[in-house]
């Protein structure tokens, strides 16, 4: 007689169990998710500081180079030698005068500008930050050209070691009075920088991106207005002076950093002081970001050369750098 079947036993989760396990699934869920956004907004702010940083450091770089070589003639480092040369106040020389009477060939101030305001004759590229300086460099291209030159509209100085005259000419002709033996012929390079409250990169979540901009003198004679870099919203700059008399003991030293304003350094000013050299050039960049950042309000004062602004109570994040430069080529009189 054949033994009856007994019920396998079922094995398996009690309702309580998988309550533990959903409960402890979604601790741990919330936890990764947790991280993930925590993670994923340090990403956010260390791209946003990074990209500030490149901003910054690219437009110093860009700066840097141009103000050290402010003052460079070629073979001369006598500036009144250099004949063809105006001041604003003179009748209009040669070279273009859509941004100002002269202003490129204005050689006795060779690094210039203005102070919180743009005071180029051109118009600018959008809005200009009103708040901002500009900073205008003059000199001679490091490299001599070789004949036959090129460049019919071209803006050239031709220069001669010592005393001599040296002479600013347009063209491919060498002046009257130079051999290629004795001088050397230097293209002009004139660059007006400033910051618009624009730039060509569009806009950004309806929020306008500021850019450092510049006037740049061409090859071909003309203007043309160049972006930078995007992301800077102020510049300012000051002039390291060494006001000593000329044959004095200090002489060829900084003895203090003014406005480029400043009267003693302005030839148009009744204050103006001849014996006054600039030496250096003391440059600060604001940077902001390009996007607001969510959660984020700059509560922050930024100080700096004249300037105490903020907190600007938005969502965007600011760093400021700054930048001393010394003309390579800055010769005080004796």
């Amino acid at each position: 007689m054949s033994r009856p079947m007994q019920a396998r036993k079922q094995h398996g989760m009690t309702l309580i169990e998988l309550m533990v396990a959903l409960a402890i699934g979604a601790f741990l869920m919330i936890g990764a998710i947790t991280v993930f956004m925590q993670s994923r907004t340090t990403f956010r702010v260390t791209e946003s500081l990074a990209r500030m940083q490149e901003n910054a450091r690219f437009a110093i770089d860009v700066l840097e180079p141009d103000v050290r070589m402010a003052h460079y003639w070629g073979l001369t480092t006598l500036t009144g030698s250099i004949l063809n040369r105006a001041a604003p106040t003179a009748a209009n020389g040669p070279g273009p005068d859509n941004c100002g009477v002269n202003w490129t060939i204005n050689l006795d101030e060779a690094v210039d500008g203005s102070n919180n305001s743009y005071g180029f004759g051109c118009a600018a590229f959008g809005q200009v930050e009103t708040n901002s300086d500009t900073l205008i460099v003059r000199r001679a291209g490091e490299d001599a050209e070789t004949p036959p030159l090129t460049g019919a509209n071209t803006l050239r100085i031709q220069t001669v070691r010592g005393a001599a005259p040296a002479q600013i000419f347009v063209g491919t002709t060498i002046p009257a009075g130079f051999t290629a033996a004795t001088s050397e012929t230097h293209r002009l390079f004139v660059n007006g920088y400033y910051v618009s409250r624009t730039s060509s990169s569009t806009v950004t979540n309806f929020n306008t991106v500021p850019s450092l901009r510049k006037w740049t003198l061409l090859a071909d004679g003309t203007l043309e207005n160049q972006e930078v870099v995007a992301g800077v919203e102020d510049m300012q700059v000051q002039f390291g002076v060494d006001t000593d008399v000329p044959g004095s003991a200090d002489r060829g030293s900084i003895d203090r950093y003014v406005n480029v304003n400043d009267a003693m350094i302005d030839p148009a000013n009744a204050g103006f002081n001849p014996n006054v050299e600039i030496l250096a050039v003391r440059i600060w960049i604001r940077v902001r970001a390009e996007r607001p950042e969510v959660g984020f309000r700059d509560a922050a004062t930024y100080t700096y050369a004249d300037q105490n602004v903020g907190p600007f109570n938005d969502a965007f994040r600011r760093i400021v750098v700054s930048k001393t430069v010394y003309l390579r080529n800055a010769r005080p009189n004796s």
